[in-house]
């Protein structure tokens, strides 16, 4: 299982701040984010058009949007694309988004469940029944999926149904968004703080992961159960329409428990649910995994508390598992051709339901299986996607990496069956293994193949006017209560369908168009083409086909690329009786007079908006409009203009001319009859192909150089002057000219010239300064920038056929333009006073070729290219199948392989394609393997399974599996039916007794019983076996040493060695058993010794008679003979025994004066006495006198 121990959800941290606040708790929730992760950014991300351009604050699906209408009409993006700007630690991402129309399923549901509570008579316990508390539709209008603007290989999957919450992928890193609190419309109209962090950024504690579970079926207990599930394998085989070789659609069942419901509050866990499943569609959409898998939500199903704490056994996972799939086969529909029949069911929960780390659990290869097919799930934030990703997966019949399998190298870097998911990778893939342990099971799991989307929609009539009378055609042409006009009769009611209102029946209105095809016009006819003609079943239909094409008309411009017609009619024949009309359009284009113009270049589109100059009044006035690029891409082809003299933008309520330029950002694409249309720099129409940095279709850079530097001038003082040059004596008609470029003309200085060609120009002041940057066309003189008269503010502007950027920000000036410049531009400074020195920096790229003699500030950049690096796998493994160059992206300098971001996505090589593996393919043969052990010996529930494969026999001695539509004949069973015999009677056996003896040759005995008379099958056991506690003393009895050795009560202690000896007469002739006092010696915590063997009686008679008495204790150290004292307050360490492991255990306090006895209890790893208690051996001499001696 994946461990992604993600612990910080902005949502649930949000519930959960919310919680506490209204239990009155204050919490700092930038101290919460700090205890959670490791790096994170707050930010405020802004709705926006195509362009980027800010529109509003206004993010979220349920907030109507109420933005200023401006002169700019239509510049709010369309319904179903979205754009925002957001900044992720210091990078500024321009998303854009389109709806994912595929994540929910047409009528998918949610369902909020209930538990009620019934209760039983007196011995029975409560009873909990499921309800369905509320069912609606899953939201589908806030899911969207998209990418990022020049980021190539980006992906984004974002929910906006209460701000942005979702994943964004680069290539470089993945991140998480979230908004830092539920919001209302007013937050937003403010601007709604979000918080964006990385998911290697989570603060975690890395822990072992646990095997994935393998189970084997669960044993269903009813044999309906049983009937059910063969059903269903059926029925799984005849599933609805085919989606198609290369799609794959999961049908979701989601089961959520109560722990994730309250977690993240009721209000919002439907939105977090879908944000969560549109990141693992997203996950199995990744280019790495090379099988198109679509996961779609048809259910969603909210438990109560007493269920969700029924199916989650903690720390049992399998048996957790099991649970959970059973409720899931429940709740399965049975008819495949419902909406919410599901193939798969995703359990969320946020109960502990196995060790620590362990955040999954699913079978192996259990998709469409009516009980198997189904993963459980710990939901800890966004990063859970993760691990639902990585438990589906297996049950695919994905494997871990490395485990088994060659791809042990791809863990560290972050593939998604991973056994343990490392926190500093920086995206996620799909390993070589995956893939290929995916496609050799895909094929076989059926239930995938159909299409939740496509639906079986009733055929339309052929002509539409069949089902609406002329009445109800003038009802939807002109209102309620219009019906056809009787004051006046046409010769033919279909020519125009005439309509009046029967307040005002003389007054009849026509919007100039017949009747549809197929309105009753007279009994036995209908409208057909404008004529009312008989009705013919028969009538023959004929299509129309298009004539020849005319001759190309004339080039919309003289130079610099135009577009010319051509135009055909759809007349070889005319369609008519209802046959369908010509396909495809009745014009072409094709460019025209593509060469530069060779005069000084002039903006086609400023040149549109000049003409209006003269007479298009604006708000009751003449304007100087110049051009202006719309930021709506869908209105660049219509002509808007900007005033020069108010900054205000007109519509001038006409297209462009064809061969316009859709975009000064894009130097080829042109607008064709209101259309922008692709051309690449080739000139072709869509064409791919693009300018490198510095102008080279098709160019890798490698001519490109980059010209950097700083220029410093101070202004001369007023007052002093320079001798320049000599006039002679005599001279005449003397004419003396101070050139532009040299003199400080109406205050301007000239600091430096930009060559034409020149591209990304970049000028900017060194620091604050008084100074004013101005910027003029060298070939013609105009001032591009703050001319006489001009204010200097920031703004954006066009000239000379290129958009400018101009800042102004705290005296700070800068300028830029992407280019590329058709002429010279000369930097000039208007200052301010003639003490401050003006500084300036600049960069620009250019052509080798273009770059100005001398100049050494010409910068050296790494250059990089496609290249070759391999050929794919063929596509086939016999017949003739296709395999496609793949390519990497190679550093010219050393023609080291290097990452491919540093290549230009759109110039890589198109993949060569080549035949590969020609022979001729065999037939598809079922193979079955050897069936598996049965699940049981005996019983009603027996069964045993095979694998069953359709498999193709390749030349080189290999086989590959395919789909078993591919095998001929019905396949074989994969599952039966065994050992289902009556289970035989079995002996059942009791606990060996003690053995009869305390020492010596001796029985142990139990009891050996059958529960059906003598009807028990196998050898009976043994009822008695030989035991031996220990040997006996083989030295003579001299007889009983003490007159105490006859008594009976004493007779239970000659199973202790030192008693025995003592009293070997006595014990020779009974079988003693253990003393309670020593049961009761052996529970004490403190250790005495006796002082002599008549003690030893003496104690051991009085404690049998009930006659002990305690004598006082005496001083610590003057203990005489034949008294006994308890040792110092810290007694000696336990002493243990390495030949029977025993521990030493010490006398209760009741007992504390008691002549010592050394006693030894063992004990069994549970702590419960398994042995009785012994006393030591002893002899009268050996035994200590004095408390000193003892503690010796």
């Amino acid at each position: 299982m994946v461990v992604l121990s993600l612990r910080l959800l902005i949502v649930g941290v949000v519930v959960s701040l919310t919680s506490a606040h209204l239990a009155g708790e204050i919490i700092d929730k930038e101290d919460l984010l700090k205890n959670r992760l490791k790096e994170y950014g707050l930010i405020t991300p802004i709705s926006t058009d195509a362009e980027g351009h800010f529109l509003s604050h206004f993010l979220s699906a349920n907030h109507k949007q109420r933005v200023k209408r401006d002169v700019l009409e239509g510049s709010a993006p369309a319904p179903d694309r979205l754009f925002f700007n957001i900044t992720v630690f210091g990078k500024e991402f321009h998303l854009r988004l389109h709806p994912n129309q595929r994540l929910v399923a047409p009528g998918a549901m949610v369902e909020w469940h209930d538990d009620i509570e019934i209760a039983g008579n007196a011995t029975d316990n409560r009873t909990h029944f499921e309800r369905i508390l509320k069912r609606e539709l899953l939201k589908t209008d806030c899911t969207f999926i998209g990418d990022i603007t020049d980021v190539p290989g980006a992906s984004v999957a974002i929910n906006n149904c209460d701000g942005l919450a979702g994943m964004i992928r680069t290539d470089s890193d993945e991140y998480f968004i979230e908004p830092l609190e539920q919001g209302t419309q007013e937050h937003e109209e403010r601007g709604r703080v979000h918080v964006v962090y990385r998911r290697s950024a989570v603060l975690q504690t890395p822990s072992d992961i646990s095997l994935d579970y393998q189970p084997i079926e669960p044993e269903l207990d009813t044999p309906r159960m049983l009937d059910n599930i063969a059903k269903q394998v059926n029925k799984t085989v005849r599933r609805r329409r085919h989606a198609g070789d290369e799609d794959y659609n999961i049908e979701i069942l989601l089961g959520v428990d109560d722990s994730v419901v309250r977690f993240h509050g009721k209000e919002h866990v439907q939105n977090y649910l879908l944000t969560l499943m549109n990141i693992v569609n997203e996950i199995y959409h990744d280019e790495s995994l090379e099988v198109h898998i679509n996961v779609v939500l048809v259910r969603m199903i909210m438990l109560g508390y007493a269920k969700s704490i029924s199916l989650i056994e903690r720390g049992n996972p399998s048996r957790s598992l099991e649970n959970v799939c059973r409720w899931a086969f429940v709740q399965q529909k049975e008819d495949p051709e419902h909406s919410e029949h599901h193939d798969h069911a995703i359990f969320l929960t946020r109960q502990g339901f196995g060790p620590t780390g362990m955040q999954g659990y699913a079978p192996v290869t259990g998709m469409c299986h009516p009980v198997r097919s189904c993963t459980l799930n710990h939901e800890d934030g966004f990063s859970s996607a993760f691990v639902v990703a990585h438990e589906t997966g297996h049950v695919l019949g994905m494997e871990h990496d490395g485990q088994g399998n060659r791809c042990g190298d791809e863990t560290a870097m972050g593939s998604v069956m991973a056994p343990l998911v490392q926190a500093a990778f920086h995206r996620y893939h799909w390993s070589m293994c995956s893939g290929q342990e995916l496609k050799r099971y895909i094929h076989s799991y059926d239930c995938l193949l159909d299409d939740p989307f496509k639906h079986d929609w009733p055929q339309l009539p052929e002509l539409p006017g069949i089902n609406y009378s002329m009445d109800e055609q003038c009802r939807f042409d002109f209102g309620v209560g219009y019906k056809i006009c009787t004051s006046f009769r046409t010769f033919d009611p279909c020519k125009q369908l005439w309509c009046s209102h029967p307040d005002n029946p003389y007054f009849c209105k026509t919007k100039k168009g017949p009747p549809l095809d197929g309105t009753e016009c007279a009994p036995g006819k209908w409208c057909y083409k404008g004529h009312c003609m008989w009705k013919n079943a028969n009538q023959v239909k004929q299509d129309g086909a298009w004539g020849a094409w005319s001759k190309y008309g004339s080039c919309s411009r003289s130079c610099g690329m135009g577009v010319r017609f051509r135009t055909r009619q759809c007349n070889n024949p005319v369609p008519s009786n209802g046959g369908q009309d010509c396909p495809g359009v009745n014009y072409e284009y094709q460019l025209c007079n593509t060469d530069d113009c060779p005069k000084h270049f002039e903006d086609f589109r400023a040149q549109q908006c000049q003409l209006r100059n003269s007479h298009f009044e604006y708000q009751n006035a003449k304007h100087h409009w110049l051009p202006y690029e719309h930021p709506d891409a869908n209105k660049r082809c219509h002509l808007y203009c900007q005033s020069k003299e108010t900054g205000d933008v007109a519509y001038m309520k006409q297209l462009v001319h064809d061969g316009t330029r859709c975009s000064y950002k894009d130097p080829y694409s042109i607008c064709v009859r209101g259309e922008c249309v692709k051309v690449g720099c080739d000139r072709e129409i869509g064409s791919n192909k693009v300018e490198d940095k510095c102008g080279v279709c098709g160019g890798d850079n490698s001519h490109c150089r980059t010209v950097k530097g700083t220029f410093t001038r101070v202004p001369k003082k007023a007052g002093k002057t320079r001798g320049a040059f000599l006039l002679p004596k005599g001279a005449r008609n003397v004419y003396l000219n101070e050139t532009a470029d040299s003199r400080n003309v109406m205050g301007y200085l000239k600091m430096f010239l930009i060559p034409p060609g020149a591209r990304h120009v970049i000028i900017q002041e060194h620091e604050a300064s008084p100074q004013i940057l101005a910027i003029k066309n060298q070939a013609t003189g105009h001032y591009v920038l703050n001319g006489k008269g001009e204010d200097a503010r920031s703004r954006r502007f066009i000239e000379m056929g290129v958009e400018w950027d101009y800042l102004v920000e705290e005296d700070v000036e800068t300028l830029h333009t992407d280019g590329p410049l058709n002429d010279a531009i000369v930097v000039l400074i208007i200052p301010k006073d003639n003490e401050t020195r003006s500084t300036l920096m600049y960069k620009y790229i250019i052509h080798e070729d273009s770059v100005p003699l001398n100049n050494n500030n010409v910068i050296q950049e790494d250059t990089y290219e496609w290249a070759l690096k391999s050929w794919s796998q063929c596509s086939r493994p016999c017949a003739g199948g296709f395999q496609y160059t793949k390519y990497g992206c190679r550093k010219k300098g050393d023609n080291k392989m290097v990452h491919r971001g540093y290549c230009d996505v759109n110039k890589k090589p198109k993949p060569i394609r080549r035949m590969c593996n020609l022979q001729d393919c065999t037939q598809p043969q079922w193979i079955t393997e050897e069936w598996e052990h049965c699940t049981k010996t005996c019983g009603s529930l027996g069964y045993q399974i095979r694998t069953v494969r359709c498999v193709q026999f390749l030349h080189e001695g290999t086989n590959r599996s395919i789909h078993s539509k591919y095998c001929n004949g019905e396949k074989p069973e994969m599952r039966r039916a065994c050992n289902r015999v009556a289970c035989p009677a079995q002996w059942r056996t009791g606990a060996w007794s003690e053995c009869s003896v305390s020492c010596g040759e001796g029985v142990s005995r139990r009891l050996v019983t059958c529960r059906i008379g003598d009807q028990c099958t196998g050898e009976k056991p043994e009822s008695q076996k030989p035991c031996r506690p220990r040997p006996c003393h083989d030295e003579p009895c001299g007889g009983d040493k003490s007159i105490f050795c006859q008594m009976e009560v004493l007779a239970r202690y000659c199973s202790i060695p030192g008693y025995n000896k003592l009293c070997c007469e006595s014990c020779s002739r009974r079988s003693g058993t253990f003393a309670p006092l020593l049961h009761e010696a052996a529970e004490t915590e403190e250790e005495l010794r006796f002082g002599s063997a008549s003690q030893l009686l003496e104690t051991l008679s009085a404690a049998a008679n009930g006659s002990l008495k305690v004598p006082q204790q005496h001083q610590r150290g003057s203990t005489s003979q034949g008294q006994f004292s308890k040792q110092a307050a810290t007694p000696p360490p336990r002493k243990h025994n390495t030949e029977n492991s025993k521990t030493q255990k010490r006398l209760k306090p009741s007992t504390r004066n008691l002549p010592a006895l050394s006693i030894h209890s063992s004990w069994s790893e549970d702590g419960v006495k398994d042995a009785p208690m012994q006393l030591e051996s002893f002899q009268e001499s050996q035994w200590p006198t004095t408390s000193s001696e003892v503690e010796r």
